[in-house]
């Protein structure tokens, strides 16, 4: 399967990055604060590994023994992530502080699999000791042979979880609007790439009434040109957006080469799936959508390899409406038209 493919990569490749992430992580969260974080024990380390959260859905700051607190990280919302497999893992994330001085010792994760069995990690600070450091890794390593896969998902938490500290970093502690606005706007972020009739691609954002852009037959998958009747523009709002991963697998003779894209566009919006319509929202990882080879200009089978949701802030949408046609190319990607 694709996904062991996957696995093996990561295994070789992968996890020296995730790694480098997580002392990365830690470490700009420490720079962020006035008093750099006293290290975390190996005591406190194992004692806080006992620490429970009653209710993760209302519980937000809990203490414990008067001297330790796990606060709810950025008063952020649960990841929910959906594996090939269909079924649907959570991650919470919670700082460990220190009352004494309210300094923070490392970031708690409860891991929810669809059985209900929680797991615990303790990601530490970046000043840790190297034994404690040597615990965490030994920990999660020792989870991920009972729960599969649980290092990868924790590692794209954790790495989405990066890119945004990164982006607060870069915008002087600027940070995006966590609620997100759902509708009836089915539509893309203008930012997203039509396919064009002369073979080019163009921001959706700058197309014009009466462009040509390439539509595909969904019986077919047969090339068509359609005129554009109106590029539809929606208010500027904070939306919310799906992303797909998707990538192409193609091995010849003894080489595995992959090909990826990714598309966007509000949770609602049409795509055709090789289990039939359904909205981008909905599809799940493991579930194949239609894309187009650049080389060959034949339509392929995409495999979602990650599938999320998120808000990218306050900007407008957009859409096309076309003269002819059921589907356009965004990305690369068949989509429906609205």
């Amino acid at each position: 399967m694709l996904l062991n493919k996957f696995l093996k990569l990561y295994t070789l490749y992968m996890k020296p990055i995730f790694t480098f992430l997580l002392i990365t992580f830690i470490t700009i969260s420490a720079v962020a604060q006035s008093i750099n974080p006293r290290p975390i024990t190996l005591d406190e380390y194992q004692k806080a590994k006992n620490f429970i959260i009653e209710n993760l859905d209302n519980d937000t700051y809990v203490k414990f023994e008067n001297a330790y607190i796990l606060d709810r990280y950025e008063a952020k919302k649960p990841v929910f992530i959906t594996g090939d497999d269909g079924l649907k893992k959570r991650i919470d994330l919670y700082k460990l502080v220190a009352k004494d001085g309210m300094q923070e010792l490392g970031l708690m994760v409860f891991y929810t699999n669809e059985k209900a069995k929680v797991y615990k990690a303790l990601v530490p600070n970046f000043t840790a000791d190297g034994k404690v450091w040597n615990q965490y890794f030994e920990d999660i390593h020792a989870i991920d042979k009972i729960e599969s896969n649980f290092v990868l998902k924790l590692s794209y938490v954790l790495s989405r979880e990066l890119a945004y500290q990164q982006y607060k970093n870069i915008n002087g502690g600027k940070t995006l609007d966590e609620h997100a606005t759902y509708g009836n706007d089915i539509c893309f972020p203008g930012e997203q790439l039509v396919s064009m009739k002369n073979g080019g691609t163009k921001m959706l954002k700058e197309i014009k009434s009466g462009d040509e852009v390439i539509s595909i037959d969904t019986k077919t998958h047969q090339k068509n040109i359609v005129k554009v009747e109106k590029l539809m523009v929606h208010d500027a709002k904070n939306y919310a957006v799906t992303q797909l991963v998707l990538v192409h697998e193609n091995i010849k003779d003894d080489q595995i080469l992959l090909t990826t894209k990714t598309v966007k566009a509000t949770p609602n919006h049409p795509m055709l799936t090789n289990d039939g319509n359904k909205k981008i929202g909905e599809i799940k990882v493991g579930e194949k959508v239609y894309c187009l080879n650049e080389k060959s200009g034949k339509m392929e089978e995409f495999k979602v390899l990650l599938q999320n949701q998120f808000t990218e802030g306050s900007q407008k949408v957009y859409n096309i409406e076309a003269k002819s046609g059921t589907t356009l190319m965004i990305n690369g990607v068949m989509v429906k038209q609205k």
